[in-house]
């Protein structure tokens, strides 16, 4: 038997597709093989089901290993638009069935022995069927940019000596599911005894639907009507919303022929025999588009001619309309080049991203691919703020139904500095869009611009909108950006204010520095969380939280703004912004020395509580801050190399996949020990660990990176879905009798019922397993710190590189930035959006430097300058023609 690729895990292979990008051929049959289970609470899923993403820049479809599709749009508020509820009769779409006379066949994955491969792709969920007389291969994709649609293309083949008269019905879902944390902070209030998903289909149903043919006859068009809406319509601008009263029209036309039926009622069409043998296809189907209620669906019936050993492909296009988009458009378009729209999403897939390419580890760079795909094809758009948003998806937005917290789109937007700006600007502008006047950013959006009514009012927020900003203007040189003016929360009406982006960036300083401030040991302080929303809540007795918010200080926020500050000084510098410049460099070093006091000998403290709860982080070492102390210069040479000798032992090698939050976790917390925030395994901190460490060790550095990935998950937790092609926000340690899973309460094993579920779980009715893909953080990390990794950083004056990768041979290539390490040569690109003259620097050991023959910029030789092993030169960039570099060894 052929081995598989490295890091395929046991539910099927890593494979590379027809167009040379990277898939996973899913091969687990799933209702029969007890492996594929997972421990999670089946409200919410079934226990069987295994998710890929399809997104483009607009939408997501969740696609399962069953083979539908439910298609999750974000404008009025993140929902589904055609939820999968088998209970209810509702199946989502994105199947179909092909029928003769005397057999049907279908797309839906049934587990009846036939042969049914599925391929989860770049952009694409693939089906194959295969049996005596036919095989259909349907791909479902969705096309390359930011069009609200999906192309169903289904190639049939007749294998048969005769020919043959077929049907071919497509059928799409009309049933929304929306998201809003309204019906969940209900449910953990206990204003409504009913669960969360029952609330929010209950919501649904009071949506009545209207169906009309479009297009002269090609399709049909369904609009939502909420019965008894009371929304005001005398209110001339948008305002803050739990729930979105008027989804948008969805529609489904084909893109071959007119169809000879249009039906509607997913109900009669499925009757008592269900999605394995719906009801209406054992007679004669006629056109109805009389549903109006929960039945609601969208069916296409076409007719299909095949000679013997005919194949014949069709095409169907199904969508939502947002504003500013007309279907005629968007079906003339496809309708246009339905035959090449595939292959051309394909081609732009590969040529539009991150690319890092290691000669004796090839997994490296599928695996850059594959992220890159996952972080972007998560983009959706907020027509509340109008700008597209990296949502951190999981459990927070699939479940808990909230967009949060506003610090994680603004890490998913790191990597895209050097391969797409207008997303970082989308995602900039979204968070200034969310800010309050005096500069502090929320915790989370839920429903359409709604803020998430929780108690938490994190201390850092404004520190990752800074760094974000920061460092795409010095990379870039995108100054222009900074003077854009936009409205602040909330946003229309007349409460709202406009100002550009850098005078709404110095008000988030200004809260942070004063409104926030520091402490009596001049750290930055806590409030009640920093990052770790449980350093306080649900760790500390409420009666205490008042106290702690006044006094309380935190080693990571200032470890942090040691760097983060530093880097806006920086940029204010290189913008002329002196005064605010030298301020906020000051503040950094008032951090970084605060910090550097809080060493204990062993490692950097967490927290100061009070006087009565005194330090966090002595007894064991909290992982949260450490990387930044190194990264922020807080720790002395002695320093780094006691508190990486430290992390190595105990929170790295004990770990088969990355290193763990504390060194011992706790008996006592909202989660077990080894679990979350006690002591689990976070992508989110150990991607600064990898940065850290790449300063430190570069050979740890890399090992980290690896123990990261998706592929050493797979490699050690083969038998676990997720973690192979997506996965949650944090794995299970060592300390976990279920290491490299994600949070579940044992009792979903056992049966047994635990009546606190709140001091279980932390989280009321939510294991993490419930939904345990989808979450960006182990997507953007991996990008963002192979630019560490290779020691790139962006000053005022240009950029330096200290390459510490510890690899003889790679090469790294984006839009912005490229950089090849060969036997012969160093050599790179450079392409801000600006004209200039920039500096480069390469920092290399003293033997290296002694091998450099020849130094080219543009083409043409200049004089080696070297000052203590660092290689300057200057040259020229302009508008489309980079400044090139090549080093000769």
């Amino acid at each position: 038997m052929k081995k598989k690729s490295f890091g395929s895990g046991y539910f099927g292979e890593w494979v590379e597709d027809e167009f040379g990008l990277p898939g996973y051929r899913y091969t687990c049959d799933q209702i029969n093989d007890p492996k594929a289970i997972t421990p999670m609470h089946e409200e919410w899923r079934s226990e069987t089901e295994h998710l890929h993403q399809v997104g483009n820049d607009r939408l997501v479809a969740v696609s399962s290993n069953y083979g539908y599709v439910q298609v999750r749009q974000d404008e009025g508020s993140p929902k589904y638009l055609n939820e999968y509820n088998p209970k209810h009769g509702y199946y989502a779409g994105g199947f179909g069935y092909l029928k003769d006379k005397d057999t049907v066949l279908s797309t839906y994955y049934l587990g009846d022995g036939r042969s049914f491969e599925r391929f989860f792709g770049i952009g694409y969920m693939r089906k194959k069927v295969q049996a005596t007389n036919y095989n259909i291969d349907q791909i479902v994709f969705a096309p390359f940019g930011d069009d609200p649609v999906l192309i169903s293309q289904i190639t049939i083949t007749n294998n048969q000596d005769e020919e043959i008269d077929l049907k071919w019905f497509e059928y799409w879902g009309c049933n929304t599911y929306q998201f809003s944390a309204k019906a969940y902070l209900a449910f953990i209030t206990k204003q409504d005894p009913r669960h969360p998903a029952t609330i929010r289909r209950e919501f649904s149903k009071k949506f009545m639907h209207k169906f009309e043919t479009i297009m002269k006859g090609l399709g049909i068009k369904e609009i939502k009507i909420l019965e008894d809406n009371k929304e005001d319509k005398k209110i001339p601008y948008p305002k803050p919303e739990f729930e979105d009263n008027n989804p948008p029209m969805t529609f489904l036309v084909s893109l071959n022929d007119q169809p000879d039926i249009i039906f509607t009622d997913g109900f009669r069409f499925f009757g008592k025999g269900g999605v394995e043998s719906p009801d209406m296809l054992k007679g004669n189907l006629t056109s109805d588009l009389s549903a109006s209620g929960e039945e609601s669906a969208m069916i296409l019936g076409q007719k299909i001619h095949l000679q013997p050993g005919q194949t014949r492909t069709i095409y169907f296009l199904y969508g939502y309309i947002p504003e500013g988009f007309e279907i005629e458009s968007l079906v003339n378009k496809y309708k246009k080049d339905a035959v090449n729209t595939f292959k051309k999403s394909c081609e732009q897939w590969k040529k539009e991203r991150i690319k890092f390419r290691i000669k004796d580890e090839p997994w490296v760079n599928r695996e850059i691919f594959w992220h890159y795909y996952y972080l972007r094809g998560a983009m959706t758009y907020d027509s509340y703020f109008k700008e597209h948003i990296l949502s951190q998806g999981h459990v927070y937005q699939y479940i808990i139904g909230f967009q949060g917290a506003a610090r994680d789109p603004l890490q998913h937007a790191l990597p895209f500095i050097y391969v797409n700006p207008d997303i970082v600007k989308n995602i900039i502008r979204y968070t200034l869009k969310t800010t309050f006047k005096d500069g502090e950013i929320p915790y989370g959006i839920t429903g359409s611009g709604q803020l998430i009514p929780l108690p938490i009012k994190p201390s850092d927020q404004e520190m990752w909108l800074l760094w974000l900003t920061s460092e795409y203007v010095l990379a870039t040189r995108d100054t222009e950006f900074l003077d854009e003016i936009i409205s602040i929360y909330p946003v229309y009406g007349p409460k709202a204010e406009t100002a550009t982006i850098r005078e709404i960036l110095a008000r988030c300083y200004w809260h942070f520095v004063k409104g926030t401030g520091i402490g009596r040991h001049d750290l930055q302080k806590l409030s009640n969380g920093d990052w770790n929303d449980g350093v306080i809540l649900g760790n500390i007795p409420p009666e205490k939280h008042e106290l702690i918010k006044k006094e309380a200080e935190s080693v990571l926020n200032a470890a942090m703004a040691s760097y983060t500050l530093k880097l806006y000084s920086e940029m204010l510098i290189f913008i002329g912004d002196n005064k605010i410049g030298e301020h906020a460099l000051n503040y950094s070093q008032i951090q970084r020395n605060a910090v550097h006091s809080q060493w204990n000998g062993n490692w950097f403290r967490r927290a100061w509580l009070s006087e009565e709860l005194g330090w966090v982080g002595d007894d064991q070492m909290w992982l949260e801050p450490q990387p930044w102390a190194i990264i922020g210069e807080a720790a002395d040479q002695e320093q780094k190399s006691i508190l990486v000798k430290n992390i190595d032992e105990l929170l790295r090698q004990p770990s088969k996949i990355g290193a763990k939050l504390q060194s011992k976790g706790f008996e006592s917390f909202v989660r077990k020990r080894g679990q979350g925030l006690n002591a689990g395994i976070w992508p989110s901190i150990n991607g600064t660990l990898v940065w850290a460490l790449s300063l430190v060790d570069s050979e740890m550095a890399w090992d980290e990176w690896k123990k990261n990935s998706l592929a050493l998950h797979a490699e050690n937790f083969p038998e676990i879905w997720y973690g192979i092609w997506s996965g949650p926000d944090n794995y299970n340690s060592d300390f976990s009798k279920y290491h490299g899973h994600t949070v579940f309460n044992e009792s979903l094993l056992t049966d047994k019922h635990i009546d606190d579920d709140d001091k279980a779980l932390g989280i009321i009715g939510v294991a993490w397993t419930d939904f345990p893909v989808f979450n960006l953080h182990p997507h953007a990390w991996p990008l963002y710190t192979i630019l560490k990794l290779i020691g790139v950083n962006f000053t005022k004056n240009g950029l330096n590189i200290i390459p510490n990768l510890p690899k003889e041979q790679y090469e790294f290539s984006s839009k912005l930035f490229g950089f090849t390490k060969s036997k012969d040569r160093y050599s790179g690109w450079y392409a801000p959006i600006k004209e200039g003259i920039w500096e480069i620097s390469i920092s290399l050991k003293e033997s290296e430097i002694k091998d450099i023959s020849k130094l080219e910029v543009n083409g043409i030789e200049q004089e080696l300058t070297i000052k203590d092993d660092i290689i300057v030169w200057k040259g020229r960039s302009e508008l489309n023609k980079p400044l090139k570099w090549i080093l000769y060894i």
